[in-house]
């Protein structure tokens, strides 16, 4: 791929000069001029076995571009630029799908969304439809492992009663179920009160990101006796678009669920703009930077794993240049996602890497990192990026997978298969052509055909859409 941490701050966005107008931090252009591209640490294999920490945080319906690390011009992530600068920032990093909930799945379970039931939503949408809490989880085999485990946050894997994260290998739980909430009153996508500590409503109307900001501190400052896992999950800057400063806003969202229209109510159509989505953007941005001064404060920092990225594509006020499509598309847009990596004890800051990666991938590094092992009968399809990471090994050579009903995608190096929902098949060259506008099906029928066999390949593994 291009140099794209040199370009971010360039081309992509209309020159250099143009990006300082716009506002971009003088901070995080200067952060990412100074990047090389990734080399493990020389001698980082031999270490003292100690198992890291792993806080994992998702960010909700962020687009690729909206951290000034990754180029966007209006909004300010200075705690997310200084994150990348002390770790790796990944360019080709990409959700496990363009939605939500089967995205988690394929985090919680290192495997393709389509292998569960439950992953065939898009996005889970009722109380029939779960992750099985006889699968094995990230969760329940570090916690196998010895791990303690928790999750806070979003968890959009099922309702009670058949389907919890406590259920599925987390110790704690304190979230919301579904998919979206008001950020005050605490109304979810069923039109109930959603938020819990463990399997109990527990009642907080303050704004949804503090909330969550505040378990999370007191989780990694807390004393640990053994490694933990901490999934974080935000539901910023997903609709509503609600800031801290919206009580108001959020109440007449709020009667309007009261009054039965639960989903045009969240969806907040009537709502929004580029300036209060860069709030939300920018809320998040102080949130993660709270919990990862507690985690400094803690003395637990170096031995700590943070993976930073979100569940799919940017939506309606993302800014997603240079990218095509959004949420829900398996364009580029739906699924490339801003990824960073920090390890401080076993891999050196001030790097990019160009490698595609997806979510999946993150679920077998993890495991391999902590010294677990994954459950022989649920095959992972995700790859492990730890031989690469930690001990200078080839980057793993393999298909990046992807089905949603109406799409489907592929990406073999710098090819990308895509099939729109028209049924019409297209490939891209995205080294050349990241914007996805250059068909090359007519001109490389073979390499199209190959491509298209791959994704059939894998496709026949999996279970079928019902009906």
């Amino acid at each position: 791929m291009p140099d794209i941490s040199r370009r971010a701050f360039g081309g992509l966005v209309g020159g250099g000069a143009a990006v300082a107008v716009a506002g971009t931090s003088a901070t995080a252009e200067a952060a990412t001029a100074a990047e090389r591209p990734f080399r493990a640490r020389a001698g980082a294999g031999a270490h003292s076995g100690a198992r890291p920490n792993i806080l994992f945080v998702f960010a909700d319906d962020l687009g690729w571009a909206d951290l000034s690390a990754y180029g966007a011009p209006h909004i300010r992530t200075p705690h997310l630029d200084r994150l990348a600068a002390q770790g790796v920032r990944f360019t080709d990093a990409y959700s496990g799908s363009a939605t939500c909930s089967p995205t988690r799945f394929s985090l919680y379970t290192g495997r393709f969304p389509g292998r569960t039931p439950g992953g065939l939503a898009e996005p889970i949408a009722d109380r029939t439809q779960g992750l099985d809490p006889a699968h094995p989880t990230l969760a329940s085999l570090l916690k196998k492992a010895g791990y303690a485990t928790a999750l806070i946050g979003k968890w959009h894997c099922g309702w009670l009663p058949d389907y919890s994260p406590t259920r599925s290998g987390w110790d704690e739980f304190f979230g919301n179920f579904g998919g979206a909430l008001e950020y005050f009153s605490k109304l979810g996508q069923l039109g109930d009160y959603d938020l819990y500590e463990g399997d109990a409503t527990y009642r907080d109307l303050r704004y949804y990101t503090t909330v969550l900001t505040e378990r999370a501190v007191e989780y990694v400052g807390r004393r640990h006796d053994r490694p933990w896992l901490l999934n974080l999950n935000f539901t910023t800057p997903h609709w509503p678009w609600l800031s801290e400063d919206d009580a108001a806003t959020g109440a007449e969202i709020a009667a309007r669920i009261r009054s039965g229209n639960v989903l045009g109510a969240l969806l907040h159509n009537d709502g929004g703009s580029v300036e209060k989505y860069t709030e939300m953007v920018q809320s998040l941005d102080r949130a993660v930077g709270e919990v990862l001064a507690a985690l400094r404060r803690s003395g637990q920092e170096d031995d700590t794993i943070v993976v930073f990225s979100s569940d799919n594509g940017g939506e309606r006020f993302s800014y997603q240049w240079p990218l095509s499509g959004a949420k829900s598309s398996l364009l580029e847009g739906g699924i490339r996602v801003p990824t960073v990596l920090r390890w401080p004890a076993r891999v050196d800051g001030h790097q990019v890497s160009h490698v595609p990666v997806y979510t999946p991938d993150w679920t077998a590094t993890l495991l391999e990192a902590a010294g677990a092992r994954p459950d022989p009968a649920h095959p992972l399809d995700g790859r492990s990026l730890a031989g690469y990471l930690l001990r200078g090994e080839p980057a793993p050579e393999r298909d990046l997978f992807w089905r949603v009903r109406g799409n489907r995608a592929l990406r073999r190096g710098k090819w990308k298969y895509y099939r729109d929902t028209g049924g019409r098949d297209h490939l891209f060259d995205l080294s050349a052509d990241l914007r996805e506008q250059a068909d090359l099906a007519a001109a490389r029928p073979d390499l199209l055909a190959d491509l298209r066999a791959a994704w059939e390949r894998v496709n026949a593994t999996l279970l079928p859409y019902p009906s």
